[in-house]
């Protein structure tokens, strides 16, 4: 299957939640999803507020014929720093996710093992204000394998559903 095709139908399962973008994006990334919460816990009337709790995920795309492990480690790195540059850590700030999604046709030998190995995380204030995770899931196509670091299961459950045909 062309990586293209495969792109757009991630960006099908991902526009029901997310806010999909595919001009202006990061450099290197070929989209951008981005979803935002905002929930605040009320006593009876809405001047007496108990809580407020901000939930975010900024999710990368990117496509290539060809990932090598260097490759996954940099845009790993790229799209780790382009969310962490978004995130606002404060009171009520809950979480901030960072997810990479890679497409590719061939990945490296010993790709596996690099994507499991990548764990990024950062509590802000001892998680007062909030922390974020970064996920990573990396599809190769031409063999339909999907690999993912620890926090990206969730992800891998996802793409396994859409048909690749």
């Amino acid at each position: 299957m062309e990586n293209s095709t495969y792109l757009e139908k991630i960006f099908r399962s991902f526009q029901r939640y997310y806010t999909v973008k595919t001009e202006n994006v990061p450099q290197p990334f070929d989209a951008e999803a981005e979803f935002i919460s905002h929930t605040e816990n009320y006593f009876l009337v809405k001047s007496a507020k108990l809580a407020e709790f901000d939930s975010n995920e900024y999710v990368f795309f990117k496509q290539n014929d060809f990932l090598s492990n260097r490759m996954i480690n940099e845009y790993s790195s790229l799209a780790w720093n382009e969310g962490l540059s978004r995130v606002k850590p404060s009171y009520g700030h809950k979480n901030s996710d960072i997810t990479l999604v890679l497409l590719s046709q061939k990945l490296e030998t010993g790709a596996s093992k690099t994507i499991k190995k990548i764990n990024k995380h950062i509590s802000y204030r001892f998680g007062f204000f909030g922390w974020s995770n970064f996920k990573l899931v990396v599809k190769e196509l031409s063999s339909d394998l999907i690999f993912c670091n620890r926090m990206g299961s969730d992800l891998k459950k996802l793409l396994s559903k859409i048909k690749s045909d």
